[in-house]
């Protein structure tokens, strides 16, 4: 009977430095050493001039000093921020968790939908879906050409840029389907905001 116990305590110390190793030591090395590799691992961060500026999978939405003079595009609202358009709080990730019927997501797509409208000088009718609807992250850095197409008269206005300058703007940091067929065309807003910057000298 001791003899049992003590082989099946020694498999059991051996088993316990084997996966010590393993996961404690060889697992953590080669991630780190996959994130050498590959720089999404980083956060795909967007450097300008040798400074970290942002990153290309986070959508921060920008707060104008005085929004009545707005020069940014925006992003898709958060469920993380307090108020209806944002901006969103970028230590939390995640939706509403609200059904499409539940009277709160109503309404306060309706207001997103009147707040957007207004500040882009349109009718509500013409603000499309991504305007108004969280994306599943909250931190979602696209949107659709067509919110981006919605925003351009105002940035070039308050920026002073050619409507031609940024509508360029906005197609050259369009990206298309993936594979050419898989997902929709879509703007990071991040890349955007840093080039209509760039261009006015901001």
């Amino acid at each position: 009977m001791l003899s049992t116990l003590r082989r099946q305590t020694g498999v059991g110390l051996r088993l316990l430095l084997v996966f010590t190793v393993l996961c404690g030591v060889v697992y953590p090395l080669a991630v780190w050493g996959v994130s050498r590799v590959f720089p999404a691992a980083e956060g795909s961060t967007i450097t300008r001039d040798g400074t970290v500026v942002g990153s290309s999978l986070i959508g921060v939405d920008p707060v104008a000093a005085d929004p009545a003079a707005d020069p940014y595009f925006h992003t898709r609202p958060s469920a993380s921020s307090e108020d209806a358009l944002g901006p969103a709080d970028t230590s939390t990730s995640g939706g509403s968790n609200k059904g499409g019927f539940d009277e709160d997501l109503l309404s306060t797509v309706a207001e997103r939908r009147a707040l957007v409208a207004e500040r882009e000088g349109v009718a509500p009718e013409a603000v499309p879906a991504d305007a108004v609807a969280a994306s599943a992250s909250g931190l979602d850095p696209d949107i659709s050409p067509e919110y981006a197409a919605l925003q351009v008269d105002r940035v070039a206005r308050v920026t002073g840029l050619p409507v031609a300058d940024v509508e360029r703007l906005v197609a050259e940091e369009t990206s298309g389907r993936v594979l050419g067929f898989l997902g929709e065309p879509h703007v990071d807003v991040t890349e955007l905001n840093l080039a209509v910057a760039a261009e006015t000298g901001r």
